[in-house]
């Protein structure tokens, strides 16, 4: 996709624009069906997926940042490599823009709320990172 192409349905704040544009990732902002999603392409994937990058999309409610992000859908869907199913996760749930996300149910805890005043994109895309190596932990290392 073309960068003049990339569809600014909605906006976001200016923190999360530049930290989304630092990445160097093609990133777009679409409304559809009354959600908003940020659509993240060419997504990095750890080794052991099925694919080594992806579509994210990331749905952001009307209040944000007051309230919180949670989950992320991924198109095409992920496998692991190995044949081991990835727990948490629901096929085709999801249709944006015509295509057919994967939803990874994953959520923030008690433990790790989410603060408007401190989360954003770049937290939230943080978590997003840490879920998809949680599903490879190495021997003898228990994830935090």
């Amino acid at each position: 996709m073309e960068l003049n192409e990339l569809r600014r349905g909605f906006d976001l704040p200016e923190e999360d624009r530049e930290h989304l544009d630092a990445r160097g990732l093609p990133w777009e902002t679409v409304s559809e069906k009354d959600n908003q999603w940020l659509l993240i392409h060419d997504f990095p994937i750890p080794e052991g997926y099925s694919h080594r990058s992806v579509m994210a999309a990331i749905r952001i409610p009307a209040n944000y940042p007051t309230a919180g992000l949670d989950m992320v859908y991924f198109h095409p869907s992920l496998a692991r490599e190995d044949g081991i199913r990835i727990p948490a996760t629901t096929e085709g749930t999801v249709v944006i823009d015509g295509c057919s996300f994967q939803q990874w149910s994953r959520h923030r805890t008690a433990a790790n709320p989410w603060r408007p005043e401190i989360d954003q994109i770049s937290t939230h895309l943080s978590l997003v990172e840490e879920w998809l190596l949680r599903e490879f932990p190495v021997k003898g290392v228990t994830p935090s």
